[in-house]
């Protein structure tokens, strides 16, 4: 089992302001029986806010990334409490579900593997933008890769959501521009872009990132595409959105 603890990371955000942060990382593997290579591996690592901004919104900030991170139904404790009790009751079910199978030939086949990595990937005015990357793998043919942004107001902690950014009226028309820039995201590749399920349809889905560059809507593995093609993300630049931004 290792556990570390890294301080302090330092964050520059593109507003000039700064966010110094902390990295929480664990790496553990746990085999299913003595003897076996089947085993549950976990990996997290989480980076979270300690300071630049007031107390109660390092704190809103934190538990936003903590619920995101381990999709919570409870409230969180500290980032080490809620990272440490995702793994004891991941461990729990890992072994729940395969006890029934310890003692069959098809050593390493009953492996399960989890990912979670957290960080700060970008900001617009008093907004920070956090993504999680998330790996999960229950066996069978592959595994399942996810990307879930999430913005911050950083001087609340409050997460904000696509329609609290943007101005009323903005579905129609950002669809349109996310529809346009959507063939370079996939390189202008027509046998690719010939994949997707109903491109028409792409549009605003509520997981955008705010970035110097613009703004990034994801789009996780069968949502509008095929598993191979992964997660696909949209960008669409500031000079295109100032219209449909709130003030």
């Amino acid at each position: 089992m290792k556990r570390l603890f890294l301080y302090p990371a330092l964050l520059l955000l593109v507003t000039g302001c700064a966010l110094k942060t902390a990295t929480f990382t664990d790496e553990q593997a746990m085999p299913l029986e003595e003897g076996r290579t089947d085993s549950l591996s976990l990996y997290i690592s989480l980076e979270y806010p300690v300071r630049g901004t007031g107390e109660e919104a390092l704190a809103a900030i934190t538990k936003g990334i903590l619920s995101a991170a381990f999709d919570l139904e409870e409230e969180p404790g500290t980032v080490e409490e809620t990272a440490i009790r995702y793994e004891e009751n991941l461990q729990d079910e890992y072994f729940n579900e395969n006890e029934a199978l310890t003692g069959e030939p098809a050593d390493g086949f009953f492996s399960w593997e989890d990912q979670v990595n957290g960080y700060f990937s970008g900001s617009y005015r008093n907004l920070v933008s956090y993504m999680v990357e998330y790996y999960n793998f229950r066996g069978g043919a592959h595994g399942i890769n996810t990307m879930t942004p999430v913005v911050f107001d950083k001087k609340t902690g409050k997460v904000v959501s696509e329609e609290e950014f943007f101005a009323d009226g903005y579905r129609a028309p950002v669809t349109a521009l996310i529809q346009a820039h959507l063939p370079e995201a996939l390189e202008n590749d027509d046998e690719t872009l010939g994949e997707l399920f109903e491109p028409d349809l792409v549009g605003p889905n509520g997981l955008f990132e705010v970035t110097k560059e613009g703004v990034t809507w994801y789009y996780q593995p069968y949502d509008i595409a095929p598993y191979y093609l992964g997660v696909i993300s949209v960008t669409v630049p500031w000079k295109e959105l100032k219209s449909y931004v709130r003030e």
